[in-house]
């Protein structure tokens, strides 16, 4: 590489951060090696609130229909047909896996670790 290489090199580099606030696109550098910074940045995640409600209802839900349904039984609660109640703890099985699921996923996505993200989740339009 020669100097004037190097020079020309940081005065791109230099071009490239005075960037005026009007201008919508970056200057390209002159060595091009086929890969732009931009491509490398991730997009900005929309957090997808009516699926994180949804699983957050199917969480509250089916717990409740599992712990009822269980209690009644069990003999802890008291009731005329006990025997009835395995359709609710099914339904409430059904409920709590996926809700669980996704609560734990957005959870993780809103912590930040890694491999977890909302565009797991998803989305309703």
């Amino acid at each position: 590489m020669s100097l004037y290489s190097i020079s020309e090199y940081f005065d791109d580099l230099a071009n490239t951060r005075k960037r005026p606030k009007n201008q919508d696109y970056l200057k390209l550098s002159t060595g091009d090696n086929g890969f732009v910074d931009a491509q490398f940045q991730l997009p900005a995640q929309k957090v997808p609130w009516k699926a994180i409600i949804l699983a957050t209802l199917l969480l509250v839900v089916g717990t409740s229909l599992l712990v009822f349904g269980s209690l009644a039984i069990s003999g802890r609660i008291v009731l005329q047909y006990p025997d009835r109640m395995w359709p609710m703890i099914i339904l409430g099985i059904i409920m709590f896996i996926p809700g669980a699921y996704h609560v734990r996923i957005a959870y993780y996505a809103y912590k930040e670790v890694p491999g977890y993200s909302f565009d797991d989740i998803p989305e309703f339009e």
